[in-house]
């Protein structure tokens, strides 16, 4: 995607609410996830993201995507790339997500909003409002 003046802001909102998810998929083994990918083991990738996703989101918001990569070197730590669409209400957002030993990392390829607004500032805080809505809320007992 050709990177504008609203993408890092995006992107900062989105990394933000998949962080959980993220965790989720960084406590998986490494080598697993770079073997289901050299293996193209592709629906098997696809049932891991659900499952860390389901945690979090409404079913069908985090999702697979096409594919991803890896890096695996032998002086360096491993390092995958696994290809996200997240659709919440209205948006639709195709990302790379990379996942490493101490860190995770979200770029945006593209973002398509249903009914986009002529200010991209109205998209943002849409693109904002939508991920909110499509979390599942915790409530703690005393709210129940």
């Amino acid at each position: 995607m050709k990177k504008c003046t609203y993408s890092t802001e995006r992107e900062e909102i989105v990394a933000q609410a998949i962080s959980p998810v993220a965790t989720e998929l960084r406590l998986l083994d490494a080598g697993d996830l770079i073997s289901l990918l050299r293996l193209e083991c592709y629906s098997s990738l696809a049932d891991l993201v659900s499952s860390a996703a389901e945690l979090y989101f409404h079913p069908g918001t985090v999702s697979f995507g096409a594919g991803g990569d890896y890096k695996l070197e032998w002086s360096g730590q491993p390092e995958v790339v696994l290809d996200l669409e997240i659709k919440p209400r209205g948006v639709s957002v195709y990302a790379r997500l990379t996942i490493a030993d101490q860190k995770a990392g979200l770029e945006i390829d593209h973002i398509s909003f249903q009914e986009p607004s002529d200010d991209p500032d109205d998209n943002t805080a849409f693109l904002a409002k939508s991920l909110q809505e499509a979390k599942f809320v915790r409530m703690s007992a005393s709210q129940m």
